[in-house]
């Protein structure tokens, strides 16, 4: 994760050959082709980052009805702290976005922040060709920029249209979140906070600074934490719980 981001050395060229050689059968079929370049890749060896605690489930609890359809703090600070440029601005990355919803049969509006839901079962992680998208033993869903050809599989198997790619040459980027042309990203819990011993995200910290207290970031597997005794006293759901994907970012009131 860290560091600025390496030419594409002989082992990132030769699976660029075994993506190119997969996309000659994606007319035919093109699930099963991707697939099969992903379990064509050799075991990459675990990857934890710096000090993951297995024992540790990070998550989020975001509560729609104190989410305003105005409000934009989270998105804000997630694009200061990641160095991510003027949220604004239709070019620049979003690692979070605001979706209004309306219940059909109620007429009930909330408005929604989405993000990489960080799950435990990554649909991400499984057709990445190069072991780029791995998920730490915390729970915590990254992409190796060193690692990550561009090749966006994962970005296509991803159910909440949550990565983004980077087309452009960056300037001005944080030292502790690295980011690269032609590699996929998205968010990170703001892992760099968490490694340097911080238990907080950045969008979590402006939702409750604002007063809002839409956001709770926290142990999961806790059970005296702050997130999971919430989750155990109102009605949580997942973003499409039926994929069974296991996502550690969990919404009450939609």
């Amino acid at each position: 994760m860290s560091g600025a981001p390496k030419t594409v050395d002989g082992g990132r060229r030769a699976w660029l050959g075994v993506a190119a050689a997969g996309l000659a059968g994606v007319m035919l079929a093109p699930g099963v082709r991707l697939i099969e370049i992903a379990r064509a890749a050799p075991a990459a060896p675990a990857k934890t980052g710096g000090g993951a605690n297995p024992a540790v489930r990070w998550g989020m609890l975001i509560d729609t009805t104190k989410c305003a359809p105005g409000c934009d703090d989270c998105v804000t600070a997630c694009h200061t702290e990641n160095g991510l440029g003027t949220p604004t601005r239709s070019t620049d990355a979003r690692w979070i976005r605001k979706i209004d919803i309306k219940e059909v049969r109620t007429g009930r509006q909330a408005s929604v922040p989405v993000m990489c839901q960080h799950c435990a079962e990554p649909p991400c992680v499984d057709v990445c060709p190069t072991g780029a998208s791995f998920k730490r033993a915390d729970g915590i869903v990254l992409v190796d920029r060193h690692s990550c050809i561009g090749c966006r599989y994962c970005m296509m198997a991803c159910p909440y249209k949550a990565r983004s790619f980077v087309h452009e040459p960056l300037t001005d980027q944080h030292p502790d979140v690295p980011r690269g042309k032609g590699c996929v990203e998205s968010c990170t819990l703001c892992v760099h906070r968490l490694d340097r011993g911080e238990k907080i995200t950045a969008c979590a910290e402006a939702c409750a600074k604002a007063g809002h207290g839409a956001i709770v970031f926290g142990d999961l597997n806790d059970p005296g934490s702050e997130i999971a005794r919430r989750v155990r006293e109102i009605q949580t759901t997942q973003l499409r719980a039926d994929l069974k994907l296991d996502p550690g970012v969990r919404y009450h009131g939609i």
